[in-house]
């Protein structure tokens, strides 16, 4: 198989193409609430392109809730238990993957009742965020926007992975977060995101994205 080939758009055009995609989109598993993961590295501001979607949607007359999984990290005892800088726990202890299974995903299963848990930790007090379930309704969509998703099994009916190269990567990280690089390394190195997932954009240059869908 040849290199996948990019074609240049504008950020707006990539989310109306994304949101008519996703209109015609029918889960397999049967349940009403297509599930869409936005998946990069913090650099790459997978949100973005995910608030772009839920947009184009709601002018289009289709709900959705975006969920980014920064609202479900695990409390700092629990992720920080090994230092503040050790990629092993950044990898596979950092986000609470059981709590967005029974918050996020179960809800959603075909016979669910739709009533998902937006968020759950706040990092930056270090405890629970107190807020309320979110009705979604049948035909809304999930977007779920954050790093490292297309290693966990999450039962999404679209994929979409915002790329960056090494050196972008590296350069638009801050330089307080370099040490997650090689968590980064590893992920494309096991699950090649840029390869598995249904929509790859690449974003090197953040006004000039490109993309295969």
């Amino acid at each position: 198989m040849g290199p996948v080939r990019l074609e240049a758009i504008t950020w707006d055009r990539l989310g109306d193409l994304l949101a008519e995609r996703l209109l015609a989109l029918k889960p397999a598993d049967g349940s009403p609430w297509p599930r869409i993961a936005f998946d990069g590295a913090p650099a790459a501001r997978p949100g973005d392109l995910a608030e772009r979607v839920s947009e184009a949607l709601r002018v289009s007359g289709r709900p959705s809730l975006t969920v980014g999984t920064q609202g479900f990290l695990r409390p700092a005892s629990l992720r920080l238990e090994y230092g503040h800088q050790d990629v092993e726990a950044y990898y596979d202890g950092w986000f609470d993957t059981a709590a967005l299974w029974r918050e996020v995903f179960g809800p959603l299963e075909p016979g669910g009742d739709g009533r998902v848990l937006p968020d759950l930790w706040d990092p930056a007090t270090d405890r629970a965020t107190r807020s309320s379930y979110v009705q979604l309704p049948p035909g809304g969509f999930l977007l779920l926007h954050g790093p490292l998703l297309l290693r966990h099994w999450f039962p999404f009916d679209l994929t979409v992975h915002v790329l960056l190269s090494p050196g972008a990567l590296r350069r638009r990280t801050p330089d307080a977060d370099h040490w997650t690089l090689p968590a980064y390394e590893r992920y494309e190195s096991e699950t090649d995101p840029a390869g598995t997932a249904d929509v790859l954009v690449r974003a090197d240059d953040p006004r000039h994205p490109a993309w295969s869908g």
